[in-house]
């Protein structure tokens, strides 16, 4: 399967413009689809939730607009019928984020975890993810990969279960992973952070192959 949503957010991120360089990036953008799937978002709406000027967030509404992901009305911003099956497509892949109470991997108040689907083969010492997530805010954040029927850890643990039973039974049970499945935490002092921690460093996973 291709996975095209990647490719078309960050050439939106990248297009060049008359005026100052954007300051948003793919993940604004993907976040932005993600607000206004659930019911019409305003531009000042999205400014505050992506924590970016109402200037900025003009030009992202402009972009998404432009490459007909993205209404607008007087109620705010839509997702149009490509814009979801563009925001389908990244669910089928990343399916599911959950908040952790605990985790014994990191000193954090706040942790997430992510499950990205059939992606273990594109993991290769974690590191990667790690410091996609660090260079969000995130104290740090941990790649694990179901191989063999079980959880490893690559680098650090072949055996997540045995190693560090309390995160591990609680992950397993809130992920559901099967076979190649990866599953990303990423902690850090606030749950914004944290959160768009952990998908910038699923993100790195989300190449075609």
């Amino acid at each position: 399967m291709s996975y095209k949503f990647k490719q078309i957010l960050e050439k939106i991120a990248r297009e060049k413009a008359p005026g100052p360089a954007p300051t948003f990036s793919a993940l604004h953008l993907l976040q932005a689809m993600e607000l206004v799937a659930e019911k019409p978002v305003g531009r000042t709406k999205l400014s505050e939730e992506l924590n970016i000027g109402e200037g900025v967030a003009r030009t992202l509404i402009t972009r998404l607009k432009e490459a007909g992901l993205i209404s607008t009305s007087k109620v705010g911003c839509s997702l149009t019928t490509r814009g979801r099956k563009l925001l389908e497509e990244y669910r089928k892949l990343v399916a599911k984020q959950v908040r952790i109470e605990k985790c014994e991997l990191m000193n954090a108040k706040y942790n997430f975890a992510i499950l990205i689907k059939n992606r273990g083969h594109k993991v290769k010492t974690g590191m990667e993810q790690r410091d996609a997530a660090v260079k969000i805010g995130a104290k740090w954040a941990v790649t694990i990969v179901f191989k063999d029927g079980r959880l490893t850890i690559p680098m650090v643990s072949e055996d997540f279960l045995r190693d560090y039973p309390k995160t591990a039974e609680q992950v397993a049970k809130l992920m559901q992973p099967e076979e190649n499945d990866v599953i990303i935490i990423s902690g850090a002092d606030s749950p914004d952070v944290a959160r768009h921690g952990v998908t910038a460093a699923a993100w790195t996973l989300l190449d075609d192959c």
